[in-house]
């Protein structure tokens, strides 16, 4: 991650240390970040390992709980301040965390959890180059099963797995590779909405036979200019790693930036658990 990138991203931070006892606007974290909405969310969970609703939430209780102990405040006062509605809401979320309620804070000896502020560093590592190319592609047509799924406080993260496991399960993954005439199965990120934070996650094969079958769907992909990265190794470790590094080392140090459009990853046949698997994230690309 070069200098520029961290500074935005410690920026984003620091408006969130800002706010905990306020609005938290993911808008004002997206202009920030020159990321958007979406862009900022995926990337903020693949470079911390927390959803972004949860770093705050769990931020918000441990300011809480220190509010709770070095002052006199009445917990519903405490509640209020840290965005719970009512005070059953805000314990039960304090409960989660730390191990009880906020009633015993006080005067019992509890050991408070402290969730601790996050900061972004460069690290210089001996680690493995990104190997990548550029690809001009003309748009294409995909076959398959779309879901809407929310990005709201990582909702996306829970849905998408269940989906691919019913998709696999049900026969409708072999089902599609049938009709479309190609052995690959493709994961894409599309039709996003902003202002509902919401998106359509399609499974499906590149349709190359021009197939089509009742219960299934066609979506056009545009043409682009796309970064294509190889993944090599079991998933989901194997994805997510190659997640990572794109946000974290890749487009922090090219010229490029995400162009905004439909994305997705690429699982060739084969046994996507085994060492040797090799799949592909395909990102849309242009020059800053």
């Amino acid at each position: 991650m070069n200098m520029e990138a961290m500074q935005r991203l410690n920026k984003c931070l620091e408006y969130i240390e800002d706010h905990l006892d306020k609005e938290v606007y993911i808008d004002e974290l997206a202009r920030l970040s020159f990321y958007s909405k979406y862009h900022f969310q995926r990337m903020f969970h693949l470079l911390t390992g927390f959803t972004l609703a949860d770093y705050v939430r769990n931020r918000r209780l441990t300011v809480a709980a220190q509010d709770l102990a070095h002052s006199d405040k009445k917990i519903i006062d405490v509640a209020l301040k840290y965005g719970y509605e009512t005070p059953e809401s805000f314990s039960k979320a304090f409960r989660k965390l730390h191990g009880f309620p906020p009633s015993q804070v006080r005067g019992q000896g509890r050991d408070l959890k402290a969730f601790p502020r996050i900061s972004f560093q460069i690290q210089i590592k001996g680690v493995t180059e990104m190997n990548y190319r550029i690809v001009d592609r003309e748009e294409f047509t995909v076959l398959g099963k779309g879901k809407r799924v929310s990005l709201k406080d990582g909702t996306n993260l829970k849905v998408i797995p269940l989906f691919w496991e019913e998709v696999n399960q049900n026969g409708t993954s072999e089902e599609i590779c049938n009709i479309t005439g190609t052995p690959d199965v493709l994961g894409v990120c599309m039709e996003f909405n902003q202002k509902q934070d919401e998106m359509t996650y399609f499974i499906g094969g590149i349709n190359v036979k021009k197939g089509i079958k009742d219960g299934l769907e066609e979506k056009t992909v545009p043409k682009a200019t796309w970064a294509v990265f190889e993944a090599h190794g079991a998933m989901p470790d194997a994805i997510q790693n190659v997640w990572q590094r794109i946000y974290g080392e890749w487009f922090p140090s090219t010229g490029y930036e995400h162009a905004g459009g439909p994305e997705f990853e690429l699982y060739p046949p084969g046994n996507p658990y085994t060492d040797d698997y090799r799949s592909e994230v395909w990102i849309p690309i242009k020059r800053k």
